[in-house]
């Protein structure tokens, strides 16, 4: 029982040091609303405007990208470099979406988005990210849809076609 208490004891403190010495807290990585000065990096468009749309990619070194829409959020996220070459997906600790219904951020890893709905963004056609997959079906119900993708089916492809 001992060996074991001691055991736990280390693993906490390893988590501990591991979380502290990271720089970020639990509290660094809670998705945040944009200010008035912050553009979306893709169109250049004042993101707090559309507070009903704002996406974000929060790094690990605590800066944030805001856009206005799961769409600009994903061109970005498919070339970073194009738009920060300080930047990549190995730097990234969160991303976040709004969800349609709630209107409040979710982890963008594990919305479903709706795309080819009868609902457009300040960008037009837009992904309309969705907590569950029953939202989402609900969602296309009410305003039409042709698929449902997780965030690992988006791909540019799909972000390209949204624009043709």
């Amino acid at each position: 029982m001992k060996a074991l208490s001691v055991r736990c004891m280390l693993f906490l403190l390893c988590l501990c040091f591991s979380v502290t010495s990271s720089g970020q807290s639990p509290t660094d990585l809670a998705a945040s609303k944009p200010s008035k000065e912050d553009k979306c990096p893709v169109c250049g468009m004042f993101v707090a405007k559309y507070p009903d749309w704002v996406a974000q990619i929060i790094y690990k070194d605590g800066s944030r990208v805001y856009f206005d829409g799961a769409k600009d959020l994903f061109k970005y996220y498919f070339n970073i470099s194009k738009y920060d070459s300080k930047k990549s997906k190995r730097n990234i600790a969160a991303i976040f979406v709004t969800e349609y219904y709630d209107v409040k951020f979710i982890d963008a890893y594990k919305a479903y988005y709706v795309i080819g709905s009868t609902v457009y963004g300040p960008m037009g056609r837009e992904l309309i990210p969705q907590k569950s997959k029953e939202d989402a079906n609900e969602f296309m119900k009410d305003h039409g849809g042709n698929r449902i993708l997780t965030f690992e089916k988006v791909t540019s492809e799909v972000i390209r076609k949204l624009d043709d």
